[in-house]
């Protein structure tokens, strides 16, 4: 049962805030949460006061003991992702309000905020995009610029910022790419086809050009050069996408082989031999990812890989399980 003080107290803050007095209600609700801070209602009345006194840094405060007090009480959560939006601190105004919806997931207000506050985090990253490519166009390095841009327009395709940024930087790159593949030898020209392929998502096309890159290669007494390694991991890429996994695993194997700290090679070798349910390979090749510094192998492989072997480790405890039976 709620305090009868505390709430009567509560009851006095609610008139102050009816009437406007928004630094009476405040002192109210904070007598209220002196007497039992347990009860959410208090905080979340006091945040509202400091949000309508432009009292944001105050309002995540109180917003965030009102999450402590009662981590159910969803009013909470909505509190505090409005003082993080204000405060411009979307990514963890994003986590709040997917806190919220994992205690109410059809929360139309926490839905309708997520929703708003992703479109400002992509505005945001469009922007710093266009900056950074602009940046990038002034040092001279124009084909730093033109893949800050692709990502630009990935977020955002059609945005005017970055269309007169491309305005800017296509020509210049037009002109150096043009300059470029009139430089390519014939192998890199096979290689720069297979690429072209890649992109489009033709990979058995693909698959002929690394494939004449490579041979040429080996024959000239190459293949473990620089150019051959990309290539074989790009035709790697193509058979694991077409479930050639042999090819996969072939491919990957010529790569570690010159370099046995590949991180690409090892994931995609290991996804293969799972997908040959050669599992003990597999795992072999996640822990190999997992033991190196995680600055090398970055958040993406690293969760790629823990996944895996929390899977592979299952799977093979279940055969050695059966195989005994």
């Amino acid at each position: 049962m709620p305090d009868a003080k505390a709430e009567a107290l509560k009851n006095e803050g609610n008139n102050f805030f009816k009437a406007g007095k928004y630094r009476e209600a405040i002192a109210k609700y904070k007598e209220a949460t002196a007497i039992d801070s347990s009860v959410a209602s208090y905080w979340s009345n006091m945040a509202a006061c400091h949000e309508k006194l432009g009292e944001f840094e105050e309002m995540q405060d109180a917003a965030r003991q009102c999450v402590l007090a009662d981590k159910n009480f969803v009013k909470g959560y909505f509190r505090l992702a409005v003082a993080q939006k204000a405060l411009n601190d979307l990514p963890n105004c994003i986590k709040t309000l997917e806190s919220g919806l994992g205690i109410q997931a059809n929360n139309a207000d926490l839905k309708k905020m997520k929703k708003e506050v992703a479109e400002l985090q992509r505005a945001e990253q469009v922007a710093a995009y266009c900056r950074k490519a602009e940046e990038q166009m002034q040092n001279g390095d124009i084909g730093a610029a033109m893949k800050t841009l692709d990502l630009a327009s990935r977020l955002d395709a059609g945005n005017p910022d970055i269309e007169k940024m491309m305005k800017k930087i296509k020509p210049k790159w037009d002109a150096m790419e043009q300059k470029r593949k009139a430089n390519l030898s014939p192998v890199e020209k096979f290689k720069e086809k297979g690429d072209e392929c890649y992109k489009n998502a033709a990979f058995e096309e693909a698959i002929v050009h690394y494939s004449k890159a490579i041979d040429q290669l080996v024959k000239e007494g190459k293949g473990g050069s620089d150019l051959a390694l990309k290539a074989y991991s790009n035709r790697a890429a193509c058979y694991k996408q077409i479930s050639n996994f042999d090819g996969t695993i072939a491919d990957c194997t010529a790569v570690l082989e010159v370099e046995p700290q590949n991180v690409k090679a090892l994931v995609r070798r290991a996804q293969a031999f799972e997908g040959v349910e050669r599992y003990r390979f597999a795992l072999q090749d996640v822990k190999t990812v997992l033991a190196m510094p995680y600055s090398q192998v970055g958040k993406t492989n690293f969760d790629l890989c823990n996944g895996m072997q929390h899977r592979l480790n299952r799977t093979v405890a279940q055969l050695k399980k059966m195989n005994s039976s």
